[in-house]
């Protein structure tokens, strides 16, 4: 039987395990037919055969992105993005919410994202104030690059039903000023809150899902495990999106929600839903609980005070109690379980939680995960290698955020996000982009991976630099294994699936600080040509 696609002259890194690099592949169905050498290759070739040669580039297995938000980096696009390069301070934002404001119809919401105050020329948060002077006939929110913070105006205070007598929430704070009154400023479980009230229409959220999955093909993701936000609703729409093809990419998806996590994770469980059920376009994940908050906030919950400040701890959602009784219970039912756990105080206790879950049920290959892991300093990675635990760490973080984090954790910084460390103690870690916090671009992931600088070309803990074949591993194979798909992705071998990434060279050849200037020249999902740039279409 002849191929119906074959791919022939190229760097073909395979990800088995040898790290086997080849000349050509074919392509049958939806499957890899052969791996091997021209002459192996070129004799599948027949009448109906599409030839692509490759011309000495790199052909890969589709990216894997372990960690992103599907759904919420699609909607982004939808408003403004505080990431514009125009937008550099709290001035240039307020007059693209004002223009914003003129379009939209009173009463329903502006929105804006990305924001990072930082990297503000006034370095601090839009007052409710100047908020409302854009609107008190819209709601309005700003919310922070993290994702875990957010300022709002009186109008969204207002439908939100907060007001200064408003008690905080658990793991949040509605923070005032000195006079006792409310800043419009949400942090943590307060800010997640408020997402919910955020509505959008069915129409707007097809749209924005459909934006995201054609962003991620063109960035050669073939497969994300998508992180979680909208409890129930988001997974009947991935679901629905991906029968209509909206969504291309294969979705491993996290039982999650941000605003009470724990809520939606007891109704899976009661309800049976159990991880692994579905089919390779569409797989129910593990269920995940926030325990801390963010990296960059800063407000994850760390053992030892921040550097920047001697009183600050962090904030932790759950007491380890709470961690054990909601994923100890899902353990015992079978479920893979994970955390979202930046800081080192939320890993130990989440790591506490599984130890005693495992010592009451053990349970091989559990394959349970940590999503972020940030500051996994050397006696916590000894724990996560004994109990098996599969770390998710975001390489393209530094990049943006290095210079906030040396100034927030000091010398921690040289365990944060710690591959190199997983690797050389046998520790299973994928990555992931955490998209829309930071770039989901995965050439640039594993770029920060492999030289560990920062946009400005600050050394961010170098001592965690890995090698590129290594930084390629964890977009693939590793994402692949993290969800217990290993078998049938990312790597290309005889009777895997045909997802396929090109690109415009040789990334084993071009300068190591350059990865990221790579292209994607072509997505190949299920044996079929999704993108190719050279015609500047989503086919």
């Amino acid at each position: 039987m002849k191929a119906d696609i074959v791919l022939i002259n190229g760097e073909v890194i395979t990800v088995d395990q040898m790290n086997t690099v080849v000349e050509a592949v074919a392509i049958r169905n939806n499957r890899i037919a052969v791996v091997g050498s021209n002459q192996e290759v070129k004799s599948f070739i027949g009448e109906k055969t599409d030839v692509i040669d490759l011309q000495g580039k790199t052909l890969l297995p589709g990216f894997i992105d372990s960690h992103i938000h599907l759904i919420f980096y699609g909607i982004n696009q939808l408003a403004v993005s505080c990431k514009a390069e125009h937008i550099d301070s709290i001035e240039a934002l307020l007059d693209d919410l004002k223009k914003k404001a003129l379009e939209t119809p009173k009463g329903e919401w502006i929105r804006a994202w990305g924001f990072n105050e930082t990297a503000m020329k006034e370095k601090r948060y839009p007052t409710i104030d100047e908020l409302d002077e854009i609107s008190v006939e819209h709601p309005i929110i700003v919310s922070r690059t993290c994702g875990h913070i957010s300022v709002v105006n009186s109008k969204a205070l207002e439908i939100a039903q907060i007001n200064k007598d408003t008690p905080n929430p658990n793991g949040g704070v509605f923070e005032k000023n000195q006079a006792g009154m409310l800043t419009g400023k949400l942090i943590e479980a307060a800010n997640m809150g408020i997402n919910e009230i955020t509505s959008y229409t069915e129409s707007e959220l097809m749209k924005s899902v459909k934006i995201a999955s054609e962003h991620f093909v063109a960035a050669g993701i073939t497969s994300i495990h998508e992180a979680g936000g909208h409890g129930p609703e988001s997974y009947r729409l991935l679901q629905q999106a991906i029968k209509s093809k909206d969504i291309r990419v294969r979705i491993y998806a996290m039982i999650c929600q941000l605003n009470n996590s724990h809520e939606f994770v007891n109704k899976m469980i009661k309800a049976g839903v159990l991880t692994g059920t579905g089919d390779d376009r569409f797989k129910v994940g593990p269920v995940k609980l926030f325990t801390d908050g963010s990296s960059t906030g800063p407000t994850i919950a760390t053992r030892e005070s921040y550097s920047s400040d001697p009183n600050n701890y962090g904030i932790l959602y759950y007491s380890e109690e709470e961690i054990y009784q909601i994923l100890g219970e899902a353990h015992k039912k079978g479920y893979q379980i994970t955390v979202h756990a930046q800081g080192d105080k939320a890993i130990e206790m989440y790591l506490n939680c599984v130890e005693k879950a495992l010592e009451e049920l053990p349970r091989k290959n559990h394959r349970h995960r940590i999503e972020h892991a940030g500051i996994s300093s050397p006696d916590l990675q000894e724990r996560m290698k004994k109990l098996e635990m599969i770390p998710i760490p975001n390489p393209p973080f530094p990049y943006e955020f290095g210079e906030i984090y040396v100034q927030h954790y000091g010398d921690r910084v040289n365990y944060m996000y710690a591959v190199r460390d997983y690797i050389d103690r046998g520790i299973m870690a994928a990555g992931g982009s955490d998209a829309p916090v930071t770039d989901f671009n995965p050439l640039l992931g594993i770029q920060v991976a492999v030289n560990r600088k920062s946009q400005s070309g600050m050394e961010f803990g170098v001592n965690q630099a890995i090698g590129v074949m290594e930084a390629i591993r964890l977009y693939t194979w590793n994402g692949a294994y993290a969800s217990f798909e290993e078998e049938i992705k990312g790597s290309i071998e005889v009777g895997k699936l045909a997802d396929l990434v090109i690109l415009s060279d040789s990334i084993l050849s071009v300068n190591p600080n350059q990865i990221k200037d790579l292209k994607v020249e072509t997505t190949i999902i299920d044996g079929e040509i999704i993108y190719k740039r050279e015609q500047s279409v989503k086919i």
